[in-house]
């Protein structure tokens, strides 16, 4: 593999960056980071990326070793600091790091920084949904919030290996039920907040959690959403499927609802507020091995059943800490602010633990970033004077619509770096956020990774290289990604093709819950050898990568991943509708989104109350986000003789490329193409 791309040169009389004569004379847009920046950066330049990358590859565990002796273990890990298998050829895929090592990520997030003398610094600056609303905690009252849940919840039985379901909005309490349950050894399963009372139910039939951790409700910019009655309808299809939870802690969010507004179950459900600050500030640590799990994160999968993303405790504290510190080039001085919820791996690794475990000073906001108008992200930065700014490329595109003097209006000086995470940002508003948002002197860390990966696997230094509006550039440290064709076989140089990675890196997810099988087939099965990503990659003649998105059938709507069978199977238990198939299609704000193909029942007319009941069956079932944006009426859809769905038809009739729809006389009935086509606009 070649470290340094063909197109940049390290100049060793003066350390700068220059471009090689390749691009002399050729349209390349590179964007470089200030003479200034790159002095000052942790990896000031390609060359000293070049060292550090070289040994991540050819030694990496030594070079893992060497970062993660800077946390603390209360016991060190055994050798090899590493095994892996990911050849399903070889025998059932397998991923350890630090195995025998004892920590505890919630210690080194807190206790570790408070020791170090930082009590008194902020940790959480909270800003609230309306303006004029915040708190903030330090680590020394962090550590103590968190004992006191931590004691609560080991009082009522909560122990090491026990699963805790959280379904709160960005409050403080969030990040504080994360870490409780981390120092005790339990295993947290955040659910983003917005998913239906059915999907939480399916997550809490599935891991059995001992507790529901919740809230009475939350605003949401102008919207009241009742989050204590979603998980009370959760909690009666639970134990519907033979799944009884015995205790729901809930919080008084009193801006939202109060106590005597609140559907209450008596003898199930308990008040935060009435509990939790009654136990001690302090609380014993539960010190877990590397590969104890952390937590579980569902995410969507071309099946209809969510998956059970499982992370553990070791590889993945130690390669959040080092992906945060070095990609967003973080300072101790540095205000930083990632616009994600807990609720998705963004908020897991990029709110909660790797700033934390940086000792960082970090916002959380529980509010709309356009509410009360779209100027509210840039008066929480110049509110807060954050420096780094983090957030998905839907919000970047949708502020960009609303126009620049919604920008301009507020300083942004503090600003230093800018972060873009979800899925790929095009190049129109990688120039916006870069030149209007960051007045043209903050580099972007564009970040490709995934729930599973658990960390940025692909992402620019940014000091160290130019970049190039649009492409997420070089891999990280120890990450070795390759581009394959359609029979495994591995691309060199400029090329096309399907994204996997070639052994492992720390926080690798390790399995899904109660489904090893399943993982290995959906992840390591169609490319043995390899962690095929499911995203499809271009990399140019420069050795920068590029992401194309995703080539399975999970559309990736704002940065979150949808199973098309999920969104399909909501759709047919509509009484009306006998058959449905949805596909992703280009948005300009959200990026990807839902198309879906409807055939209804026998007798039943197309109508605009049926297509609107149809997408609230969609929001009851998953969530407002998984709603289709378009219903598209179809008597029949293109299939094969076989019964096989002809996808590639439904994308091209979606996006309206009709003069690529290719040979149709292979299908059942070609007609049904020309019925679709002409029910288009319908």
């Amino acid at each position: 593999m070649k470290l340094i791309p063909p197109c940049i040169e390290f100049n060793s009389s003066n350390n700068n960056i220059v471009l090689g004569e390749a691009l002399a004379s050729e349209e390349v847009n590179f964007v470089f980071p200030s003479q200034e920046f790159s002095k000052q950066a942790h990896v000031s330049s390609i060359q000293k990326y070049a060292e550090m990358y070289g040994r991540s590859v050819e030694d990496p565990a030594g070079f893992w070793s060497d970062i993660a002796s800077e946390f603390y273990w209360e016991q060190k890990w055994g050798q090899p600091v590493y095994t892996d298998n990911l050849d399903i050829r070889k025998g059932k895929i397998n991923i350890q790091w630090f195995k025998g090592g004892k920590t505890n990520i919630c210690y080194n997030c807190l206790d570790r920084n408070i020791d170090a003398g930082n009590g008194d610094k902020v940790a959480i600056l909270w800003e609230g949904n309306d303006p004029g609303r915040d708190a903030t905690l330090t680590y020394t009252q962090l550590l103590a919030r968190v004992c006191q849940l931590g004691n609560y919840l080991k009082s009522i039985g909560v122990g090491k290996g026990d699963a805790v379901i959280i379904y709160l909005p960005m409050l403080m309490e969030l990040p504080i039920a994360m870490l409780a349950c981390a120092r005790i050894g339990a295993i947290h399963s955040v659910v983003f907040a917005g998913f239906s009372a059915e999907s939480l139910a399916q997550r809490i039939v599935d891991c059995k959690p001992k507790v529901v951790i919740t809230c009475s409700a939350v605003k949401r910019g102008a919207k009241t959403i009742f989050l204590k009655d979603i998980v009370d309808e959760a909690l009666t299809q639970s134990t519907q499927n033979s799944v009884k939870i015995d205790v729901c802690l809930t919080f008084e969010n009193e801006s939202a609802l109060q106590k005597q507004m609140t559907k209450w179950v008596e003898g199930r459900d308990i008040w935060w507020q009435d509990v939790v600050p009654k136990y001690p500030v302090t609380c014993d640590v539960e010190w877990v091995d590397a590969e104890d799990p952390l937590f579980l994160l569902y995410t969507s999968g071309s099946t209809g059943k969510p998956k059970g993303v499982l992370h553990t405790t070791g590889g993945y504290m130690v390669y959040t800490a080092t992906t945060f510190k070095y990609a967003f080039d973080y300072k101790p001085k540095d205000i930083y602010w990632c616009t994600a919820d807990c609720g998705w791996i963004t908020g897991h690794s990029y709110v909660t633990y790797g700033p934390l475990l940086n000792g960082a000073t970090n916002v959380v906001f529980e509010g709309a970033p356009n509410y009360p108008d779209a100027g509210r992200c840039w008066d929480i930065v110049d509110k807060y004077k954050i420096s780094i700014f983090y957030t998905a490329p839907t919000l970047v595109r949708s502020l960009m619509r609303e126009g620049d003097e919604h920008v301009t209006r507020y300083s942004r000086k503090s600003l230093r770096v800018l972060g873009s995470v979800g899925e790929p940002i095009n190049p129109s508003a990688w120039r916006w956020f870069f030149n209007v948002v960051g007045d043209g002197k903050c580099p972007i860390s564009d970040t490709w990774w995934q729930t599973e990966t658990g960390g940025f696997m692909i992402t620019p230094m940014p000091g160290a290289w130019p970049q190039k509006p649009g492409s997420a550039t070089l891999p990280f440290f120890g990450v070795q990604p390759v581009i394959v064709d359609e029979k495994g076989v591995e691309l060199e140089g400029e090329c096309s093709g399907y994204l996997c990675v070639k052994n492992s890196w720390p926080s690798a997810f390790r399995t899904l819950y109660g489904d090893h099988e399943r993982y290995e087939t959906t992840y390591f099965s169609a490319f043995p050898g390899y962690y095929f990503s499911g995203d499809g990659c271009n990399r140019d003649k420069d050795g920068y990568y590029w992401l194309t998105g995703r080539v399975d059938d999970v559309i990736n709507v704002s940065g979150h991943r949808i199973g098309t069978a999920e969104v399909e199977s909501a759709l047919v238990s509509h009484p009306q509708c006998v058959e449905a198939a949805v596909v992703g299609v280009e948005h300009d704000v959200k990026g990807q989104g839902i198309y879906a193909f409807v055939t209804l029942a026998e007798g039943v007319s197309y109508s605009e109350e049926l297509r609107k009941s149809l997408i609230k069956v969609v929001r009851d079932k998953i969530g407002g986000f998984a709603a289709p944006d378009k219903i598209h009426w179809a008597p029949g859809l293109p299939k094969t003789r076989s019964g096989k769905i002809m996808r590639r038809i439904l994308r091209k009739i979606a996006s309206n490329s009709l003069d690529e729809l290719g040979d149709t006389s292979t299908l059942a009935d070609p007609t049904v193409v020309d019925q679709l086509i002409a029910l288009a606009h319908s």
